[in-house]
């Protein structure tokens, strides 16, 4: 589970989406931080951007306000000044020490505005937390992680998905799954200029896969042949909540540079958490509008 939470809220569904899963993966008596990143004022000085920020920081609040209002949480509300949405969730999680950050999917919601511009882009390599994505509709659904799947290929990144996956499933009494995309080398196809691959040499990949995956012991194994992202997909829309690793950008950076990660995110039928490599022990400076507690 989760101590230190993120949830971005826009005044779309994707909001109210990413606040049910965040009440899912945050731990008993940890801290969820409500926020909405408005964007510094590129105007000229004759256009008054003192105003022009005011308004902004403003309606931030409000909607920030509404959101805890609705939601009955005892959150924090942390509008955030930034020259980007990426840059300004990915800061604001460094400050705080967050290990979560939870968006909604909705493609004019927060995850849609964080995929814009290449600036985004270079802030969000090395993201210092896991981000979880709550799939459109979330919200409206019964809240219940009964099966927690994990996308596992031996990777020291998909050995650290199956275990947060193991302690989340004790937390919500749920099984644990593991899936393995299989792929072969060309050596395996009939015909590799057709992509025809020998049958037999398929079906023992596959039978392999199973096998190592049902040595991982208290999972459920499944494996399949195709391209790791589709079938990905596909074996997410039998869990409640799908588990990948991400290697060298961190997982927001791997969502904008076109990962398995992006993809999923886009196709995923249900919750997708993309767990970091690494976490970066900086904190930038202070940055933010904290209507509870801001800073000095």
């Amino acid at each position: 589970m989760f101590d230190k939470v993120i949830v971005g809220i826009d005044g779309s569904s994707g909001g109210r989406d990413a606040l049910a899963l965040a009440g899912e993966l945050t731990s008993d008596g940890g801290e969820i931080a409500l926020t909405h990143v408005y964007i510094e004022s590129q105007l000229p000085a004759r256009g008054s951007p003192g105003l022009f920020q005011a308004g902004e920081r403003r309606h931030s609040r409000e909607l920030l306000e509404a959101a805890r209002s609705d939601s009955g949480l005892d959150a924090k509300l942390c509008p955030v000044q930034s020259t980007s949405i990426g840059r300004g969730l990915h800061q604001l999680a460094e400050w705080l020490g967050a290990d979560l950050v939870v968006v909604g999917s909705s493609r004019r919601g927060l995850l849609g505005r964080v995929a814009q511009g290449d600036d985004t882009r270079a802030a969000l390599n090395a993201a210092p937390c896991a981000v979880a994505i709550a799939p459109t509709g979330y919200a409206e659904r019964p809240s219940i992680l009964a099966e927690i799947g994990v996308g596992y290929d031996g990777s020291p990144e998909s050995q650290y998905a199956l275990s947060v996956a193991r302690e989340l499933a004790a937390t919500h009494s749920a099984r644990v799954s593991a899936f393995q995309a299989v792929s072969l080398s060309l050596r395996a196809f009939v015909n590799p200029r057709h992509s025809v691959p020998d049958l037999e040499a398929l079906e023992a990949e596959i039978e392999n896969a199973r096998e190592r995956l049902a040595a991982l012991g208290d999972v459920e194994a499944h494996a399949a042949y195709g391209e790791p992202a589709e079938e990905l997909a596909l074996y997410g829309a039998s869990v409640d909540l799908l588990i990948v690793g991400s290697r060298g950008y961190g997982p927001l950076g791997r969502l904008i540079h076109g990962s398995t990660s992006l993809r999923l995110a886009h196709a995923a039928r249900c919750p997708l958490l993309v767990l970091p490599k690494a976490a970066t022990a900086d904190r930038p400076a202070e940055l933010y509008h904290e209507q509870d507690t801001a800073p000095a």
